[in-house]
């Protein structure tokens, strides 16, 4: 009996370290780096609090488009563009507080719904390499945001604050002063217990995105979404609409990223007008694969996850690395390895399992077909 349980078990456990070998080796990475870095529990604890209210919106905002087959959406920046977009608005117009983030949202939603319009048009163009094609057009509407932000505002597009456009007369400066919004979700209903800052609005928030989503995908669309993913063939046969369902996604996922972004920046209190969304995809996308999702399947739970041990990492490693080498940046350095990294990896793990299903499949036909044949 102990003979045929424990090749058993060693397949289960041979099976877990396959599907979250990523999770395994960076939870291992920071458990090693805890000690070493000489934070205390209080300021670790404090920290990933933190980061979790800031930045869960973002990655959660890629599950739509990964359900539907679409891949990581790095054009999700196009959606941080749209929230930084409406948050210059805001502080060009004086809206602080609350207010301030719900009229940048409102501005950002127009913008967000047709970009990320535009954006799944052109990636029902790309089927087979959404992925790559969505990080390209992150890039070109890059180009097009910065034209809008140096040169279109204060000259086509009127401006009254002049703390926050060039001194030539138009422009945006390099940096935008959000004092007016800072951090205003994570101190509204917050309460301490203890030293631990709780943000309770900021997790309401979360809670009802996370709601949001378990009812979308009970939905006739949600449904549609995940036949999609599965097989856009049968799906197009059972008259599903699968080029507007894929659409659909990028553009839900567009606007979260909307809403992500500002959520973000009021944390960060400032925003870097020309790059603050440069990273945007690819640390959620990190952070989403980091967490046991795969380029075919997320869900809620690796959305946390994720976002729990790359931050982890993100506040324990630059310091460990200072405390080793006595250089600070060694610890910055290999951080932006480990974050391109993990998205490699976990590009090369999915290659290798759907290789290895389709050989498996192949497999099964021949025998089933030499049975027949018997």
């Amino acid at each position: 009996m102990s003979t045929v349980k424990t090749p058993s078990k060693l397949r289960k456990a041979g099976s877990f370290l396959a599907n979250n070998l990523v999770a395994v080796l960076f939870l291992i990475l920071t458990i090693i780096s805890i000690p070493v870095s000489g934070f205390s529990a209080t300021y670790i604890v404090n920290e990933i609090l933190s980061r979790i209210a800031r930045n869960s919106f973002l990655v959660f905002s890629l599950i739509l488009p990964i359900m539907a087959g679409m891949g990581i959406n790095f054009g999700m920046v196009l959606g941080a563009m749209a929230g930084q977009i409406g948050l210059i608005f805001a502080m060009d117009w004086g809206i602080s507080g609350i207010q301030g983030l719900v009229f940048a949202s409102l501005i950002g939603i127009p913008i967000s719904v047709f970009l990320g319009w535009i954006a799944g048009t052109i990636l029902n163009k790309a089927r087979g390499r959404e992925m790559v094609t969505s990080y390209i057009i992150g890039f070109f509407f890059n180009g097009l945001y910065q034209f809008v932000v140096l040169y279109l505002f204060g000259s086509v597009i009127p401006m009254r604050n002049k703390a926050i456009y060039l001194s030539r007369g138009y422009g945006v400066r390099n940096t935008v002063d959000l004092s007016s919004v800072r951090q205003v979700l994570d101190n509204t209903l917050s309460f301490n217990i203890g030293p631990i800052h709780i943000p309770l609005l900021s997790y309401l928030i979360i809670g009802v995105l996370c709601v949001f989503i378990v009812w979308f995908k009970k939905t006739k669309l949600g449904q549609d979404m995940r036949a999609v993913g599965q097989d856009q063939v049968v799906s197009n046969t059972a008259g599903i609409a699968v080029e507007k369902t894929r659409v659909i996604s990028i553009i839900i996922s567009t606007v979260l990223a909307c809403f992500g972004q500002i959520i973000f920046l009021q944390n960060m209190g400032n925003m870097s007008t020309y790059n603050a969304h440069d990273q945007t995809g690819f640390f959620a996308a990190a952070a989403i694969l980091v967490g046991g999702a795969t380029v075919t399947k997320a869900t809620i739970p690796n959305c946390f996850i994720g976002v729990l041990l790359l931050h982890l990492m993100y506040i324990v490693v630059p310091r460990a690395g200072q405390n080793i080498f006595g250089d600070g940046n060694i610890g910055e350095y290999f951080r932006q390895f480990i974050g391109y990294g993990v998205i490699a990896l976990s590009l090369v793990i999915h290659a290798w399992r759907t290789k290895r299903q389709a050989e498996h499949n192949r497999e099964a036909l021949h025998t089933a077909a030499e049975g027949d044949a018997k």
